[in-house]
């Protein structure tokens, strides 16, 4: 059974012919000969004349919210990790030692709140951006692919 470039099946009546034997040497063995390869595998020359715009703005928006959430709970463990190994206190005591006043310290401008929801805003805008550019791209490929005819890929059917 082989499949057209649909993905529909389509019946076969004349099986795939057996590949060529010879002897590979005088005890007889025999070597399957691979030359070509069979009717099953089939090369077809595919080109890509337009993307549709709604579906790359649908497609980037729900990967640009993924990739905003992986960033903001990477965020917070490594903010928590850092606060766990005590480096912001290390960090203190370091600034202390070197303006010997107590009156600057790091968590006073870079606490965990103010760091989170400036990510989350950042996450926000990346949002829009990469929405945007992504739907963007898309009309500028359907533009070029009108006045040079698209991309043409090369694929390989080994139904």
């Amino acid at each position: 059974m082989t499949t057209t470039s649909g993905g529909r099946p389509t019946s076969e009546t004349n099986p795939p012919p057996e590949a060529t034997a010879r002897p590979a040497s005088s005890s007889g063995t025999v070597v399957q000969s691979m030359g070509q390869p069979g009717p099953r595998s089939r090369r077809r020359r595919l080109t890509i004349t337009r993307i549709d715009p709604w579906t790359v703005l649908r497609l980037s928006f729900l990967l640009s919210i993924a990739t905003a959430v992986i960033t903001v709970v990477a965020l917070i463990v490594l903010w928590s990790m850092l606060s766990t190994a005590g480096v912001f206190d290390s960090v203190d005591g370091t600034l202390d030692s070197v303006f010997g006043d107590s009156a600057l310290t790091i968590t006073q401008y870079f606490g965990f709140g103010r760091v989170l929801s400036i990510s989350l805003l950042i996450g926000a805008i990346d949002i829009v951006l990469i929405t945007a550019l992504a739907t963007i791209g898309a009309f500028l490929f359907n533009l070029a692919a009108s006045l040079v005819g698209g991309l043409e890929v090369s694929v390989i059917d080994e139904g």
